[in-house]
């Protein structure tokens, strides 16, 4: 008999925690809710299965926090982190600290669950990253010299306003190379782009 997987939602809001178990629950799954990092670590098994949900930006200890800790304790358990647009930089952070995805509030009901069936269903599957990798790269030679450097800045969680400060240029102008750069990479929003980007990272590291 398999073992149940569990979600587990990390977030200080109380009312966050409530809406995201009412919605995992309709999809018949085991959900726990966590308070903060610390709640989480004292309540999760070593040798459980499933998934864990979990704010960035939380007082005492982030989901960044909560990243190092599962790899100190050797707790294998795939990560999906939320955040605003402005924790952005934190949430890329976290991804390159072993995230497996990065949702943008607000974040529409079934991406979330999406992204839980894909952790769920988590198996090492190195021939499909290498080519979605792949896929990524041919996407990103097709961007301009110009696209390419809003897409740096975007990637570093800068505004529209402070992306045209850095590179000399108009607002709209950013704005029209970032839909470009959007269009292109075929990415339906921000978090889309990070992740991106850092698969490419990871693939080239490994």
């Amino acid at each position: 008999m398999n073992e149940p997987k569990i979600v587990h939602v990390v977030d200080d809001d109380p009312a966050v925690r409530d809406s995201l178990r009412l919605l995992l629950v309709t999809e018949n799954l085991t959900v726990r809710t966590h308070a903060s990092v610390k709640d989480f670590l004292s309540a999760v098994e070593r040798d459980e299965t499933g998934c864990v949900v979990t704010d960035v930006r939380m007082p005492e200890k982030t989901g960044l926090d909560l990243l190092v800790e599962m790899k100190k304790t050797s707790l294998d358990l795939p990560v999906i982190v939320i955040t605003a647009h402005a924790d952005v930089p934190l949430a890329v952070r976290a991804m390159k600290a072993g995230a497996v995805d990065l949702l943008e509030k607000p974040f529409d009901n079934e991406a979330l669950l999406a992204s839980v069936r894909n952790a769920l269903m988590r198996r090492r599957r190195v021939d499909e990253t290498s080519a979605e990798a792949q896929a990524i790269r041919d996407r990103l030679q097709t961007l301009t010299s110009r696209e390419s450097e809003v897409l740096t800045g975007l990637l570093k969680g800068c505004s529209n306003k402070v992306i045209a400060l850095e590179l000399g240029i108009s607002v709209r102008t950013v704005e029209v190379h970032r839909a470009n750069v959007m269009a292109k990479m075929r990415a339906g929003s921000l978090s889309a782009l990070v992740r991106m980007s850092l698969l490419v990272q990871s693939a080239d590291q490994s």
